[in-house]
């Protein structure tokens, strides 16, 4: 495994949940202590849901974070990726400190980080406080669609966790949209008009 670069007092920044058509992105930001231990730290994709979770509590004992959701109605309002932006805008305003840095996962950076932050490619696999953060992002993401499978039945959000899956495409057929599908991604904007061919 590579070894993650650490920067003390930087803030790492990832966003989970860009692809799916049900549910919110979420974002998270995290500082790592100057010095920390956190064997098997890497970017959220490449370890198993228990390492996650594992992980997600040694992080949060141990860091500064802050998770934030941006839901489905905004998101069809401002568009996904801009969705993703005030989701990690957000999750450094409510960090409550000024970090030394701000490292984003991707090749992009948030308008009102422009100056202040650097994006990294591939950052939550080279940038030990973005892995942090896809970590924290992604456990909190999944765990909320865990949450909307019991209350919207039959779609099996907890097991696809909103992503377009064949058994996603057959529910909506089946059941329609729900309250957290995105009315403006094209399968279930279709839908809604009729014309979606699954």
């Amino acid at each position: 495994m590579t070894k993650l670069e650490h920067f003390p007092g930087a803030a790492g920044l990832d966003e989970a949940g860009r692809g799916p058509l049900a549910g919110p992105v979420t974002a998270a930001a995290v500082i790592l202590p100057d010095s920390y231990r956190l064997p098997g730290l890497n970017d959220s994709k490449k370890l198993d849901a228990a390492h996650r979770e594992e992980l997600e509590a040694e992080i949060k004992a141990c860091a500064q974070w802050t998770v934030c959701f941006v839901e489905p109605a905004e998101i069809d309002r401002l568009n996904i990726l801009h969705a993703s932006m005030a989701a990690m805008e957000r999750c450094i305003q409510s960090l409550g400190c000024d970090p030394l840095e701000i490292y984003v996962d991707g090749n992009r950076v948030p308008r009102s980080l422009l100056g202040r932050a650097q994006a990294v490619v591939k950052g939550d696999g080279k940038i030990a406080c973005i892995a942090a953060a896809s970590i924290l992002a992604k456990t909190a993401r999944d765990r909320y669609m865990v949450e909307m499978a019991a209350q919207f039945h039959g779609y099996g959000f907890e097991r696809h966790f909103g992503y377009p899956t064949p058994e996603h495409f057959e529910a909506i057929k089946r059941l329609g949209p729900c309250d957290i599908h995105r009315r403006s991604f094209a399968p279930v904007r279709q839908f809604d008009q009729g014309v979606l061919a699954l």
